[in-house]
Parts: C-alpha cells; sequence; structure tokens
C-alpha cells in the first residue's frame, strides 16, 4: 500500500501538465485560426472594394464614349436634315434639350466664322462673361485637324469662366459638313464636362464612388456626385476620344478598415461568452444526464400509456417484412397474440386468396432499393380475424427511421372501417328513400301540368280519328250541302295523313309520360360518364311542363366542345329539376311580366377539372333572412311544398365533391350556381 501511494501520486501533476498543454495549444490555435480570419477578411474587402471602383470606372468610360458618339450623330444629323436658319435653330433646340451636356451649338463656314449659334435652355449663355472670339483657339485648332481628316475631332478641354464666380471646364467637338464631297462648313458642339458626368454616373454607384476628370499631374477638372472620395481605392482610365484623351477618375468613399476597434472587442467577448458557456455546460451536465434518463423513464411508461389506450392499431415492420411490433389495439382487431404475428412468415391475418397479391404488393413496398419517403398516403385494404371474418380497413405508413438517421422499416396505422362501412350502408339506403320521395313529391306536384300537357294530345287525336271517319262515311250531313264523292287516291291521301298525324299525337304523349315514367323509376347510383347537353335533354320534357304553366321561356348556353361528366345521372337530374322549378314558380307572380320570364340554364368550364352549372330566373329574388335558411331541411316558403328540394341538391352535390351557392341581385333575379367533376380524358388516367 506504501509503495503504491507515491506511484498514485506520481501521476497526478503529469495529468496536470498534459492537461495545460492542451489547453494551452487549443487557446494558440484559436489566436492564429481568428487573426488569420481578420486578415483574410480585412484582405477581401480591400480588394473586393478596388474591384469595384475598376468596375464602375469601366463602365463609366465606356458610357462617355457611348454619349460623344451620340453627340457626334445628333450633329451629322442637324446638318443633313435643315439647311434653312428657322430650321436649323428648332432642330439645334431640340438636340440641347435631348442631351443636356452640350451647353451651345454653333454651325461655322468654311472660313471658321459662326453663321448660327443656340445655347441650352438649362444654364446661362456658355459666353455672357467672355467672348467667343477670346475662348476660341482650341476651336480653331480642332477645326483644322478636322478639315485635314474630314472627319470629327476633339479639342483639349479650357476654362470658361461665367457670372456666378465660378465656371465650366469645356470640351469643344468639330465636325465637318459636306455636300455632294465638297466642305460646306462645321458643326461644333460644347460639352461641359460636369454636365457629361451627371448624365452618366450610374445610379447604384452614386453613394460610393466620387467621379471625376482629372490632368495627368492630378489637378481635377470636373467632378460629379455628392461624395467625397477618401483617396484609398482608386480606379484611373484613360477616354480615348478622337483628337484628345480625357482621364477618368473613380475615388470610393471607403477608407482603409479600422481593426483594432473591432478586433478587440470581438475577441474580449468571444472569449468571454465561450468560458462561461464552457463552465455552464460543465456544471450542469450532470443534472442534463440526471433530469434526461428520468425524462426517458417517463417518456416510455407515457408511451406504453398511450399506446395501449389507443382504438387504432399500430404495426412495425422491418425491411425484411417481419413484424417488430404490434400495440394490444391491433392484436384485439385481427385476434391474434404479439407472439404469433412476430413469429409467422406470412402474416395470419392475411386472406388466403389475397396472400399472392399482398406479397407483391409488400415486397415492391419494402424492397431494399426503395426511397424511404418522410410519409405516404394511405390505402384500404381487407384483413381477416382469427375466426375467417373479412374486414375492410385502412393503412397510413411512414418511415421508420432510427437514432442515425437510417431507413429500417415502416410504421404502419391501422383503422378497422366496419362500422364505418355499416353506418355508410345505412346512410345510403336512407338517402335513396329520401330520393325516390322527393321524385315521388315533384311528380305528383307535376300531376296537373302533366294533365294538361295530355289532352292536347288525345284532343288532337281525337280530331283527327273523327276527321277520317267522315271521310270514310258516304251519307252526307244533313246540314251541308251534297257533294261529289271524292276520288278513291284523293281519298286514301286524306286518310293516310289523318293517320299519321294520330300517331305523331300518339308518340307525344308516350314521350311525356315515358320521361316521368324513367326519372320515377331510375335507382341506380353508379356514376356515368355523360355530356352536359345530355344531361340537360333528359329534364328538358318535365320542365318543359312547368314553362308552358308560368309562360316562360327556356334558354340554355352549353358551350363547344360540349364538357362530359362523370357524374350519377339520375341524382343530378333531380338537382336541375328542382332548381328549374323553383325559377319558373318564383316568376308566376304579377311581379315578373311575361315578355321577362325567361329561364336560362349554363354550363360553363372553370378551372380545367370542373363544370359549372348554373340555373337564372326572372323573379323577385330571396330575401336576406330566407337565404340564410334555404338549405335548411323541411324549411319551405310554400304552403305545399315539403322543404326537401334544395336539401336534397346541396347533398347530391357536395357527395360529388362540388358546392352549391346563389345569387340574388337587387333589382330581382336569382341564380343558383353548382360545379360537377369532369370526366377524365384518356391522356389524363394514370397508368
Amino acid at each position: 500500500m506504501r509503495d503504491d501511494l507515491p506511484r498514485s501520486m506520481s501521476f497526478g501533476p503529469r495529468r496536470r501538465w498534459r492537461r495545460a498543454l492542451l489547453w494551452t495549444a487549443l487557446v494558440m490555435l484559436m489566436l492564429v485560426a481568428q487573426t488569420l480570419l481578420v486578415a483574410l477578411t480585412v484582405s477581401y474587402e480591400s480588394s473586393r472594394t478596388q474591384e469595384l471602383a475598376e468596375e464602375t470606372a469601366t463602365l463609366v468610360a465606356a458610357e462617355i464614349r457611348q454619349r460623344a458618339q451620340l453627340v457626334l450623330q445628333g450633329l451629322q444629323a442637324l446638318h443633313r436634315r435643315h439647311a434653312d436658319r428657322q430650321a436649323w435653330q428648332t432642330e439645334a433646340s431640340a438636340l440641347l434639350q435631348t442631351h443636356r451636356e452640350i451647353v451651345r451649338i454653333e454651325r461655322r463656314d468654311t472660313g471658321l466664322r459662326i453663321d448660327d449659334a443656340a445655347d441650352s435652355p438649362y444654364r446661362d449663355p456658355l459666353f455672357s462673361r467672355w467672348p467667343r472670339a477670346e475662348m476660341d483657339l482650341e476651336t480653331e485648332v480642332a477645326c483644322a485637324s478636322a478639315r485635314r481628316t474630314m472627319s470629327p475631332v476633339f479639342s483639349r478641354s479650357q476654362f470658361v469662366p461665367q457670372h456666378n464666380g465660378l465656371g465650366l471646364e469645356v470640351v469643344d467637338v468639330c465636325v465637318p459638313l459636306q455636300e455632294a464631297g465638297q466642305l460646306v462648313g462645321f458643326g461644333v458642339a460644347s460639352i461641359a464636362l460636369t454636365a457629361l458626368l451627371d448624365e452618366l454616373r450610374p445610379p447604384e454607384f452614386a453613394r460610393r464612388h466620387e467621379i471625376s476628370f482629372v490632368e495627368a499631374d492630378g489637378t481635377r477638372l470636373a467632378r460629379s456626385g455628392a461624395v467625397r472620395g477618401a483617396g484609398v481605392y482608386v480606379a484611373d482610365r484613360v477616354v480615348d476620344l478622337a483628337g484628345t484623351s480625357l482621364q477618368l477618375r473613380v475615388d470610393a468613399v471607403e477608407r482603409r478598415p479600422s481593426l483594432i476597434p473591432n478586433l478587440a472587442t470581438a475577441l474580449v467577448l468571444g472569449l468571454s461568452l465561450g468560458l462561461f458557456v464552457v463552465v455552464l455546460l460543465l456544471v450542469r451536465d450532470a443534472r442534463r444526464r440526471a433530469a434526461a434518463e428520468e425524462a426517458l423513464a417517463e417518456a416510455l411508461a407515457f408511451r406504453r400509456a398511450m399506446e395501449d389506450s389507443l382504438i387504432t392499431g399500430l404495426r412495425a415492420r422491418d425491411r425484411d417484412g417481419r413484424i417488430v411490433y404490434v400495440n394490444p389495439a391491433f392484436c384485439h382487431m385481427v385476434g391474434f397474440s404479439v407472439d404469433e404475428l412476430k413469429q409467422a412468415t406470412d402474416p395470419p391475418y392475411w386472406p388466403p386468396e389475397h396472400v399472392p397479391l399482398y406479397r407483391h404488393r409488400q415486397a415492391q413496398r419494402l424492397a431494399p432499393d426503395s426511397i424511404a419517403e418522410p410519409a405516404r398516403e394511405g390505402y384500404e385494404t381487407v384483413f381477416m380475424r382469427r375466426n375467417g371474418e373479412r374486414f375492410p380497413v385502412m393503412v397510413y405508413e411512414a418511415p421508420l427511421v432510427d437514432r442515425s438517421g437510417q431507413h429500417t422499416g415502416w410504421m404502419s396505422a391501422v383503422v378497422d372501417l366496419s362500422a364505418q362501412r355499416k353506418v355508410e350502408d345505412l346512410s345510403r339506403q336512407q338517402q335513396e328513400r329520401l330520393q325516390a320521395t322527393a321524385r315521388l313529391a315533384s311528380v305528383g306536384e307535376m300531376a296537373s301540368l302533366l294533365s294538361h300537357e295530355l289532352n292536347q294530345p288525345l284532343a288532337a287525336i281525337a280530331s283527327y280519328a273523327t276527321g277520317s271517319l267522315n271521310l270514310l262515311d258516304d251519307t252526307p250531313q244533313t246540314n251541308q250541302p251534297s257533294l261529289p264523292p271524292l276520288p278513291p287516291e284523293e281519298l286514301n291521301g286524306m286518310l293516310r295523313q289523318g293517320l299519321q298525324r294520330i300517331a305523331e299525337q300518339a308518340e307525344r304523349a308516350g314521350r311525356v309520360i315515358k320521361s316521368v315514367h324513367d326519372f320515377v323509376r331510375r335507382r341506380h347510383q353508379a356514376h356515368e360518364v355523360i355530356a352536359a347537353d345530355a344531361l340537360i335533354e333528359s329534364v328538358l320534357p318535365l320542365v318543359r311542363l312547368q314553362a308552358r304553366k308560368s309562360g316562360a321561356r327556356i334558354e340554355i348556353d352549353i358551350p363547344q366542345p360540349v364538357p362530359r361528366l362523370k357524374i350519377d345521372r339520375t341524382m343530378v337530374e333531380q338537382v336541375l329539376l328542382n332548381l328549374a322549378r323553383n325559377g319558373m314558380q318564383a316568376m308566376e307572380s304579377d311581379a315578373t311580366p311575361l315578355e321577362r320570364r325567361v329561364l336560362t340554364l349554363k354550363v360553363r368550364v372553370v378551372q380545367g377539372r370542373w363544370a359549372a352549372f348554373s340555373v337564372s330566373d326572372a323573379g323577385p329574388g330571396i330575401a336576406p333572412e330566407v337565404g340564410q335558411k334555404l338549405f335548411t331541411p323541411f324549411f319551405t316558403t310554400r304552403n305545399e311544398g315539403m322543404g326537401l328540394g334544395l336539401s336534397l341538391c346541396r347533398t347530391v352535390i357536395e357527395q360529388h365533391g362540388g358546392a352549391i351557392d346563389f345569387e340574388s341581385g337587387s333589382d330581382g333575379g336569382t341564380t343558383f350556381r353548382f360545379t360537377l367533376p369532369l370526366a377524365q380524358t384518356r391522356a389524363e388516367v394514370p397508368a
């Protein structure tokens, strides 16, 4: 024991030295890294600012050349278009307004004498204080060069005093004017360098650069911008013009970065914050571990209690398709224990007749190369209980990911749909009974209209039959004079015509009865594809009965090509009939004159996948207090109504995924609108 004690104590200083060396190395690395980072940042900022100044100088120089070329083109065009004095003055004024950098334009003869001159309207005349004759030396030199080369030449810049005690730095450009190859004069334009910079200054660089023209020794000739350059980041460009050169300077307003205050503050704050965080983490590390273990135990207990209380079945499978976890709700749903489900190769709740299909589906979903998607849409399938009962379920699956992010399987939530299917079947049966009742009620309300409609063809049949019998009777009437007998051919023709009229009227009566019979007898709920015009035509015979009674006209507006719908035809026909009858009954009052009684049926395609139907009338409209309860079952404003028509319409439209609403105008008239799904074309049907 005594031999071991000094040895163990001797290891203490060594460990402390090692720890101190490690901390020292870490601090040194941090200092070096921060120093390099600051140096690289400062260097990057400086180079970026210099590059921006160089780029700005290049852009401004290019635009100055382009602007000078435009001035030359304007002077040449001014001479070609106008030779007389008045026209030249007008065109020169327009050129001065377009190019504000031009302060004066002159037209001179071959002896350089001024014939015409025009000054800029934006400033005082250029030579108002100093005569033009005393400032003409540089212009004459430029025009002499232009005479020799027969091309435009720019003069050297010169300073022109002004009345305000200041002056302008001006460059003259001399353009030789020719006619038929002979020199006839010169066009001279004076360009103010300050105005040229004001016109060419890029607005995005105005707040960060001072742009100026300078002499070779650095003397500033003209400048632009409200800011002053710091003289640190400077870019120079030589703007070559015909006969002269201008030196352009772009001076950035940024100064060299200040290192000491920012760096010291950043280091002190960074080190202080880092030390505080390290100490805080070390002190609270043990408490966090204990709290995390306790919270984990509580979370596991809570999760277990929550899973045991769920009525939704939970199932987890690995990448091989074997069950690794199920909750009690799933076991109760299928009737098998946890061990039976985990040990089975194929799940025992698969119906034997569906085993091959389910194996293929599972192999596709659990393939090793499948991509783990964030979530999957639910799908409906059939499971089997232990007693052999088949029952429908809805399965929702999501990837099962471990703590390292690896996809290890699939987690499924299974919902038993048996009770829901029973409720849906009962609701469907009740809905069918309600629809049949509503159809019978509608037909009962139209019984009087139907009898009136049938009286017309029956009366016509009786009249044609009586006329035919009279033709066959050879005995003349007592109250009519004797007529010679008709020839057999004429008699047969008249009898044939009478029999044809009888057949037509009988067919008309049959169509009326058949339309009502078909409407009442339809009971199937299968969705079918039907064109919109065929759907409207199927209810028109019944709608026309009400229209004749109301004295209304029916207008139909269907686009081309005709939309095709995938609907339950019988239910939608009931909707159209109810809305059409309501509209015509609303126009039967004396408030709507006969010429305004128009019922409009319109169809339009909206959003590429819906057909919008509208039924519009010209009645008195719907009051706001009535509109709030319009779709309530058993609510009606008519004494003989049942109050089920509009409620049934909304139910039918919502079952098709559409919506129904209405709009009543302030001056009368009501429009009911509803949407139905369009049938998918062959190209839209997914494979």
